[in-house]
C-alpha cells in the first residue's frame, strides 16, 4: 500500500493518453478530422494531460472553468486549479468547428491528440488583458500600478503569450496520441507520475519534496536539495524540459549540469534527476502554485520554495510564491483542496564569514561577506565570458556550462533584475 499523497482531484491520476491499438485506431481517425496547429505550450498541456500530470484535467478548460481559475484559484466544481488550461484558434477556424464534432491537434506536421469541442467562447483584447492582471501581477515593482503594462507587454514572456492568443478558446475533452520528443530526448529523465511514483514507493519513501529548476544548479539549489533530504524521505530534482525563454539554458546542458553535480555532491539514493514537458509560463507565485499542484500528481507533497520562484524581472515580490499558499481557498475537502505544502526556505547565499552557505535566518554577517547566487545572475556572467565569483557553483558544473556558452555563435542579452542582483536583500 502506497503511503504517497494522493494524487490531485480526487480522481486518481487521470491519463488521456492512448496506446497500442487504441492509439492506431484514433491516428487513424485523426486523419479525417479538422486539422488545428496548436502553440508549443498547448502540446505541453497536450502531454502533461497525457500522462497524468495535470489530474484532474481530461481537457482544456471551459469558459466557466477560466473565470474561476483566474478569479478565485478554482474550477467550476470547486478543483483547486491556480492557472487557466486553454486552447485558443482563430475566429475563423472556431466558424468552422462545431460543439459536438472533434478535431485533430497538430503541431509541426505531428498529430498530438484528438479532440471533442464541448464549449467555444471568445476571448478579447480585455478578456486577455483581465487574465493577465490576475494570472501574472504580482506586487513587484514592475506590478505597480499603470507600470504593469508599460513593462509587461514588452518584457514579461507570459504577458506577451497570453495577448498574442488568438481569439476563441475552445474547450472539451482530449485523447492524447504523442508524447512528442521527450521519451526519445531525455530517456530516463523524462517520468510520468505513476513513475515517479513507483520509484518512490520502491525506496520506501512516504515524504517526498520536490525541487522546481529552470536553470543550472548552482549551490544555492544544491542548499536548498540538502536541506529537504534532511527533513524528507527523498528529493526529486524536477527540471522543467520544454520551452524556455531566450537565453536561458537548454534542458539538455541543464540535465547533464545535474548529473554532474548528484553523481559527486550527492548521496544518490535520495535523490531522484527527472524532468517534466511543460513551458515556463514566468507566471511566478501563481505558477509556484501550479508546480506544488501537478508535483503532487508525481508523489510529491512538499514543494521547495525559495527567492523569486518562477518569476521574471521585477514583477514579484521576492517572497510572494511563499506568501500566496496562505491565501488559497481550502475547502475542507481532501478531493479538491491542494495537499502538496510548501517548504519556505529563506534568501540564501555563500557566506564568507560562516565560510559555507547560509540564509537570511542563520547568518548573521553582511552584504559584504555574502555570494548572492542566482541562475540569472550566472547566465550573464557566463553569456558575456566574465569571471565567475567564487564559491558561485560547482567547479565542474562551471566547466560544462562554460563549454557550452563557447560554442555558442549568437548570444542574448540576459537582463538583470532586482532580485538577482542582490540589492534587494
Amino acid at each position: 500500500m502506497s503511503k504517497l499523497v494522493a494524487p490531485h482531484g480526487g480522481k486518481g491520476l487521470v491519463c488521456c493518453l492512448l496506446e497500442g491499438s487504441a492509439r492506431e485506431a484514433e491516428l487513424k481517425k485523426a486523419a479525417g478530422l479538422k486539422q488545428i496547429e496548436i502553440s508549443a505550450r498547448a502540446k505541453g498541456d497536450l502531454i502533461m494531460m497525457g500522462i497524468g500530470g495535470f489530474s484532474p484535467l481530461s481537457g482544456f478548460m471551459t469558459k466557466a472553468d477560466w473565470k474561476g481559475v483566474c478569479e478565485n484559484f478554482q474550477m467550476a466544481d470547486g478543483t483547486f486549479w491556480p492557472v487557466p488550461i486553454t486552447l485558443d484558434v482563430t475566429a475563423a477556424e472556431a466558424e468552422g468547428i462545431a460543439v459536438g464534432s472533434e478535431i485533430a491537434l497538430v503541431r509541426k506536421g505531428e498529430t498530438f491528440a484528438t479532440m471533442k469541442v464541448t464549449e467555444k467562447f471568445a476571448m478579447s483584447a480585455a478578456d486577455k488583458k483581465w487574465e493577465c492582471e490576475k494570472v501574472f501581477r504580482g506586487q513587484g515593482e514592475d506590478s505597480i500600478g499603470d507600470k504593469f503594462w508599460e513593462v509587461a507587454e514588452k518584457d514579461h514572456p507570459g504577458v506577451i503569450m497570453v495577448m498574442a492568443q488568438k481569439d476563441v478558446n475552445i474547450a472539451g475533452p482530449v485523447k492524447v496520441l504523442s508524447e512528442g520528443e521527450y521519451p526519445k530526448e531525455y530517456p530516463g529523465v523524462y517520468l510520468k507520475p505513476a513513475e515517479t511514483r513507483k520509484m518512490f514507493d520502491e525506496r520506501g519513501w512516504a515524504n517526498v519534496a520536490a525541487l522546481q529548476l529552470r536553470n543550472p544548479m548552482h549551490r544555492s539549489h544544491e542548499y536548498l536539495a540538502k536541506i529537504a533530504v534532511e527533513v524528507c524521505d527523498g528529493v526529486l530534482i524536477h527540471s522543467l524540459i520544454g520551452n524556455l525563454k531566450p537565453g536561458d539554458i537548454p534542458a539538455d546542458v541543464r540535465v547533464k549540469a545535474i548529473d554532474i553535480l548528484i553523481n559527486k555532491y550527492f548521496v544518490k539514493e535520495n535523490i531522484i534527476n527527472g524532468g517534466y514537458p511543460l513551458d515556463m509560463r514566468y507566471a511566478g507565485p501563481r505558477e509556484g502554485l501550479l508546480h506544488a499542484t501537478f508535483r503532487q500528481n508525481y508523489g510529491v507533497n512538499n514543494m521547495l520554495i525559495g527567492r523569486d520562484h518562477a518569476g521574471v524581472g521585477d514583477f514579484y515580490g521576492l517572497f510572494e510564491a511563499q506568501d500566496i499558499f496562505d491565501r488559497i481557498p481550502n475547502t475542507g475537502n481532501p478531493a479538491k483542496d491542494l495537499l502538496c505544502r510548501p517548504m519556505k526556505i529563506d534568501w540564501t547565499f555563500y557566506c564568507t564569514e560562516c565560510d559555507g552557505m547560509a540564509s537570511l535566518r542563520t547568518c548573521p554577517h553582511g552584504k559584504e561577506s555574502r555570494v548572492i547566487l542566482s541562475g540569472t545572475k550566472l547566465r550573464k556572467a557566463l553569456s558575456e565570458g566574465a569571471p565567475i565569483v567564487d564559491h558561485f557553483g560547482r567547479n565542474e558544473v562551471l566547466d560544462h556550462l562554460k563549454i557550452y556558452y563557447a560554442g555558442l555563435t549568437e548570444k542574448v542579452e540576459v537582463k538583470m533584475q532586482g532580485a538577482a542582483s542582490g540589492a534587494k536583500m
